[in-house]
Formats: C-alpha cells, structure tokens, sequence
C-alpha cells in the first residue's frame, strides 16, 4: 500500500482513475481546423482573424461548427488575430460576438429546412444594435423568440446579410421581434 503523499504519475489525482494512453502520450493533439472570423469583445474593438474548430465531432460529419465550439463548457478559445502569428486565448464571458461569412458557418440543410426563421433586433449593453434572423429548432408548442432566448447555452446564432453572428447571451440588453 502506498503512503498518502505517495502519487502514482498514470492516475488522477483526485479519484484515482488510470489515465488512457492519449492522455499520457506528449505531443497528443485533437486536430483542428482554422475558420476566418471576425471577433467582438467587451473592449469594443472589432478584431478580424481565425478560429479553431475540430475537424471531427460524434454529433454530425464533418467539422465543429463555430457555435458548437462557443458552447463547449472551456471558459476559453483559441484566435490568431490578422496580420500576426501569434495566438490569443480569448475569454469567452467578454466576447459579445464572433461572426463568420455564412459558407463557413457549416449549416446542416437538413436541420435549417425544419426550424422556424424568426426576424429580430438585438440591442447590446453597449447601446449597438444587430437586425437578423434566428433560425430556431424548437417544438412547436416552445417556438417563440422568448423560448429561443432562454436556451441554456450561452452563445446563439442570427444571420444578417452575408454573416453568422454568435451571439453571447449574456452581452444582450434586450431583443425585439420584427415581424
């Protein structure tokens, strides 16, 4: 039996459980694949550059949609902003926005013929508006703005001319239908 302070180096600390080879092999990396993409944080600035998604999730084929990779449970994501090889890990709590060009917002046909398109006016706690749609996959009985809103993820996507905003939740005054 090992004394308490005594750490076995292939198992969490905390439970026990034995770490898998992944997780223990040096330079192990899931791979990504960069988006262009424009980013909006609290401090008002509008910053042009890329994200990084997964090149493969179990829910869909394909890549890892931007609003996906926003709604994941990391406080943090990856951007290189333009014009420097740098990247920044972006807090996800100040980003108001991210919007990409629609072509690489990787939509599923399927799912966009069955949800309802619902037209809206977003205002920010900064005073700036965004006019788009919402595109909301939700029961009937469950299909207004306000249910739409109240989703429990924290980012949310509108379209407005050419672009995918997603939008975070808790950077929206208020919203308004247009109909």
């Amino acid at each position: 039996m090992r004394g308490p302070f005594k750490r076995d180096p292939y198992r969490f600390p905390a439970h026990g459980a034995r770490l898998t080879a992944y997780a223990v092999m040096p330079g192990f990396a899931i791979p990504r694949v960069s988006v262009p993409a424009s980013l909006l944080l609290t401090d008002g600035d509008r910053r042009p550059g890329e994200i990084y998604v997964m090149e493969r999730v179990p829910q869909h084929s394909g890549p890892e949609t931007p609003l996906e990779m926003l709604n994941r449970p990391e406080g943090f994501f990856p951007f290189r902003p333009e014009g420097n090889g740098k990247i920044l890990l972006v807090t996800k709590a100040h980003t108001i926005t991210l919007s990409v060009a629609t072509d690489n917002a990787a939509q599923d046909p399927a799912r966009l013929s069955a949800a309802k398109l619902v037209a809206l006016e977003l205002t920010f706690i900064d005073g700036s508006t965004l006019n788009g749609f919402a595109t909301a996959e939700l029961p009937e009985h469950h299909s207004r703005l306000l249910d739409y809103l109240n989703d429990s993820n924290p980012f949310f996507a509108v379209s407005a001319g050419e672009e995918f905003h997603f939008v975070n939740r808790a950077h929206v005054l208020y919203a308004r239908p247009e109909d």
